[in-house]
């Protein structure tokens, strides 16, 4: 517009200007890159807090499961039922081949202690005997 106003005295009709490289100052230039790279930063940040935030989300959804199935399972377990299953453990172990002593509690609420023995002791005992006959 101001290009147009100053050539119309002179007989010259501007309609229309095309710019084909412009070129800006340097100062100028560097402040453009610093705002985009400034504003990728941000975009940036904001991504990571999003992720953050659902990551957060998903732990206390998994916490709140855990506690809600603890809360379950403590509901239905009794000084029975844990007696019960203690008993049911002792007589596992006790047909096992690998067990060698039980011993019983010593309260009525107490379970039995059930020790195994080695086998270091009894083998070295057994080849000594071996030898002597």
């Amino acid at each position: 517009a101001e290009l147009a106003t100053v050539l119309e005295p002179r007989g010259i009709i501007l309609e229309d200007v095309l710019l084909k490289a412009v070129t800006l100052p340097a100062l100028l230039s560097h402040s453009i890159e610093l705002k985009a790279q400034a504003e990728q930063e941000s975009a940036r940040m904001e991504f990571v807090l999003t992720k953050e935030r659902q990551e957060a989300t998903r732990k206390s959804v998994e916490a709140k499961g855990i506690a809600d199935f603890q809360k379950i399972v403590s509901e239905g377990i009794s000084p029975q039922l844990l007696q019960w299953k203690g008993i049911e453990a002792t007589e596992k172990l006790a047909s096992s081949t690998n067990s060698k002593v039980v011993i019983m509690g010593n309260s009525k609420d107490s379970l039995p202690v059930i020790l195994s023995a080695t086998n270091d002791g009894h083998d070295a005992d057994q080849k000594s005997a071996k030898a002597l006959q």
